[in-house]
């Protein structure tokens, strides 16, 4: 049987802590490859804890027969969040406000260098260092797409000096010290979403707790050296779950916190957003129009000359992912298709989000 990790945890040695928690909910296939993840990293954690949730397959077994330890959760009905919220409260209190506390998905392997860069990228005012996730081979063209699609967020982070737009599930690493601040400010009513460390009110408490954070004054970084390989959506169903429970939950997070310096710059990209896809189907609708009614109008130098820059912008920024990614982004059009599948994902949270309809988190 595995050893459950309910009692304090062991002393750890050296002057800076770091422990690992990975949320499982039934993760047998995958548990162990993020462990080993963990053990291979150029700064080991000094515990790593498989937060079982509800599990009903030999996720926990495994975990034991890799090194980790077991924290099973204990009538958690709230996911993922209710989840990390017990594991968390129980350990937190052992650590020390400049130790380190690193979430990571079962369904995800970091890179080695993780956990020795988001170290070195801590300082005063960064309270949280989050992950640079890329898609893992498979799927086909649908799994390619997605795969370009990470490469994109890479790349445009990288631009940006690495400001992390979402400390994603995939793998964060978060202050003690902070942490603690979140409790409280949930707590004093600063922040909603319950009395924990992570909303129990959001679909997705990556981003709410994003937004948390940088709240109470800190800078969230997603460093080049942060990269972690995680899972793509098989079938074009699973993604839409995904995607859907994503967009939703960014739209009600923003609802929820409403117009503040932090989220400015969230509704501005959400407004874009929406502004795009609504252009974009606009042109696609007069272009079939007019082509349906007079005949294809011609090539215009202008216009031509619009869309080869736009042409190699998109093949520029998937270069990394490989030829294949290349070619793809060349042809136009597998990711218009693809960007037609978002903008639905899109106008579908925003409807749903109107008519005030609940959106279940389904797990994928």
């Amino acid at each position: 049987m595995p050893r459950r990790a309910h009692a304090a945890p062991d002393e750890f040695d050296g002057p800076q802590r770091l422990v690992a928690l990975i949320p499982a909910h039934n993760e047998q296939d995958r548990i162990a490859d993020a462990i080993q993840g963990l053990w291979r990293q150029t700064r080991r954690p000094d515990l790593i804890v498989v937060v079982a949730d509800n599990c009903t397959d030999a996720t926990a077994e495994i975990a034991v027969a890799h090194g980790a330890q077991v924290f099973a959760t204990q009538g958690n009905t709230h996911k993922k969040a209710g989840a990390l919220n017990q594991a968390i409260a129980w350990v937190l209190p052992h650590l020390e406000d400049r130790d380190l506390l690193l979430v990571q998905d079962a369904d995800t392997v970091l890179d080695p260098s993780f956990s020795e860069t988001a170290i070195g990228t801590f300082n005063r005012k960064v309270g949280a260092v989050g992950g640079v996730f890329y898609g893992e081979d498979g799927g086909g063209l649908l799994g390619l797409l997605q795969r370009m699609e990470f490469h994109r967020y890479a790349w445009e982070l990288e631009r940006s000096g690495g400001k992390a737009q979402v400390l994603t599930g995939t793998g964060t690493v978060f202050r003690a010290r902070v942490l603690r601040e979140v409790r409280v400010a949930r707590r004093d009513g600063v922040l909603g979403g319950g009395h924990a460390y992570y909303s129990l009110a959001s679909l997705t408490e990556d981003d709410e707790m994003t937004k948390a954070v940088k709240t109470l004054g800190y800078r969230t970084m997603s460093p080049a050296g942060c990269a972690v390989t995680t899972e793509v959506m098989p079938t074009l169903g699973k993604l839409w779950h995904q995607r859907l429970r994503w967009q939703r939950g960014a739209l009600e997070n923003l609802r929820d916190y409403g117009w503040t310096r932090v989220t400015a710059r969230y509704f501005l990209q959400q407004f874009l957003m929406g502004f795009g896809a609504l252009s974009f189907l606009v042109y696609l609708t007069y272009m079939v129009t007019y082509t349906a009614l007079y005949g294809w109008p011609g090539f215009s130098p202008f216009w031509t000359a619009i869309g080869l820059v736009f042409v190699v912008e998109k093949t520029v920024s998937v270069r990394r992912a490989g030829p294949r990614a290349v070619l793809v982004a060349a042809l136009m059009i597998p990711e218009m298709l693809y960007d037609l599948f978002q903008h639905a994902v899109y106008f579908s949270s925003l409807w749903g989000l109107l008519r005030r309809s609940e959106e279940k988190w389904v797990a994928t």
